[in-house]
């Protein structure tokens, strides 16, 4: 599944209707056994322009007006659907909390990156949460104050997105991407997802607990022994396509 900001009127800034429907986009996602990868691309000169000052903001934890940013964050991570960012255009402020949240990120290699809150008198604030892990402090503490904008490539050295390519390869190399996910067993992604996330938050003893668990239920499972028969048959698994 493409998924497409093109709210390009308003930079695809972080408006309720733009939230929302990535949102739902995900969960579509998910609940279709079909779609095994999504791309989430944009519209436009800007990937993603952060917040959209022209919205009043309300409380992350108003359920009423629909997905928050926050519940959007959330939505990317927890996906068990790997959510793959093909990144046209330029990413500033809350955009890079959406491009460090994807699972893989490419961006072209001529696009700009930029934590320019302090500059409109706020703070890199909720997006932090999902930013901070993949940056060294160092790091992010220039990037935080200073404001300044970016190239991709530099983008990717701080680990906010995973590599930047010239402009006329990221078709190709997103392609790439796609076609390495789809040859992977689908419970399978989800559970790798997981360990990413969940394995640095536990203890050591925990994490050795919570993992051998959960890999004798996928070794017991139906993807599993699919998988290993195939292999032992020199076959492709059922869940790689024909082509």
């Amino acid at each position: 599944m493409t998924v497409t900001l093109a709210d390009t009127e308003n930079r695809n800034a972080l408006g309720a209707r733009l939230v929302q429907g990535v949102y739902d986009a995900l969960a579509t996602a998910n609940d279709d056994p079909t779609v095994r990868v999504v791309v989430l691309t944009n519209e436009g000169s800007t990937f993603c322009a952060g917040a959209n000052l022209k919205e009043r903001q309300r409380p992350h934890g108003d359920r009423d007006e629909g997905a928050s940013f926050v519940d959007l964050l959330h939505a990317v991570q927890r996906s068990p659907t790997p959510v793959v960012g093909r990144i046209a255009g330029h990413v500033v402020g809350g955009g890079n909390g959406l491009a460090a949240a994807l699972d893989i990120a490419i961006a072209a290699d001529d696009v700009k990156f930029g934590f320019t809150e302090v500059r409109l008198g706020v703070a890199p604030a909720i997006i932090s949460v999902v930013c901070l892990p993949k940056m060294r402090r160092g790091e992010a503490m220039e990037a935080f104050l200073r404001g300044n904008r970016f190239p991709a490539p530099k983008a990717a050295e701080l680990g906010l997105i995973s590599r930047a390519v010239p402009a006329d390869e990221l078709d190709d190399a997103v392609a790439r991407v796609v076609a390495d996910l789809k040859k992977g067993g689908p419970a399978a992604l989800g559970v790798a997802k997981r360990l990413v996330y969940e394995v640095p938050t536990k203890s050591q003893p925990d994490a050795f607990d919570w993992t051998a668990g959960l890999s004798a239920e996928l070794f017991a499972g139906d993807e599993a022994a699919e998988g290993m028969a195939a292999f032992l048959q020199k076959r492709r698994p059922s869940w790689v396509d024909d082509d």
